[in-house]
């Protein structure tokens, strides 16, 4: 069943309504449920979670997030990274790469290749190389952008790979604070530690970010952790 606006355009309708009508979120999420022909809004959101791993976090992404794709080089981190990108260029949202690890060649055909052909949804995600990529030039890209537009940096542990830029935890603390008064949605991919031992657990979690430089964690919202072929998206407390 096609929705009649992106999942995230029907939860902030929902937000407007609650305030609006003084009602509580849960009934006027359940009231747009029942609009979109679903009996509950946990009905519609399960029923749009099921497909494409990048789909369900879409799903669960709300404005101003700042989120964690972390795993081993080779388990499919970038590649949920620019699939969750064309899954928001898809819904109509503003949807940009900042990447120090590809060309923009390099990007472009990454994307294509992940849409399939025939498609030109990819085509539409902006992709930005700058070797001055830093908190403040994020900043400055996205100036503007509506809410729930969608970023990803590519990746976490290079934002600060220049002595000229700020120190990494004070460039992550200034992109969470844009991104709680814009409502954009940032999404860092992230390296996982070496030390990470499959014999004691099946996927990484949130102590094994690899952080050369230190960051408060606790400045993300979630993050989605993935090992051989496995995901978890989790809330980060």
């Amino acid at each position: 069943m096609k929705l009649s606006a992106p999942i995230f355009q029907l939860k902030r309708r929902a937000k407007l309504m609650a305030r609006s009508n003084n009602v509580p979120l849960n009934e006027a999420l359940d009231q747009i449920a029942r609009e979109e022909g679903f009996a509950r809004w946990s009905l519609l959101s399960s029923r749009m979670s099921s497909g494409t791993l990048s789909g369900t976090i879409l799903s669960r992404l709300d404005n101003g997030d700042l989120l964690l794709l972390a795993g081993r080089p080779g388990h499919g981190k970038t590649t949920l990274g620019l699939q969750l990108l064309i899954d928001a260029a898809r819904d109509d949202r503003r949807a940009s790469l900042f990447t120090l690890e590809f060309t923009e060649q390099q990007a472009r055909k990454h994307l294509r290749t992940l849409e399939g052909d025939g498609g030109s949804v990819a085509d539409g995600v902006q992709v930005v190389t700058a070797d001055e990529i830093s908190a403040d030039y994020i900043i400055q890209y996205m100036s503007g952008s509506e809410p729930g537009t969608v970023a990803v940096i590519d990746y976490l542990q290079l934002l600060d790979q220049q002595r000229s830029k700020p120190v990494l935890s004070e460039q992550v603390q200034t992109l969470g604070d844009f991104a709680r008064r814009s409502g954009v949605v940032l999404a860092f991919i992230s390296q996982i530690d070496r030390s990470f031992d499959t014999e004691s657990k099946r996927l990484p979690d949130i102590r094994d970010i690899r952080l050369p430089n230190f960051v408060d964690l606790g400045l993300f919202n979630k993050a989605c952790f993935l090992h051989n072929g496995e995901a978890q998206l989790q809330d980060v407390a």
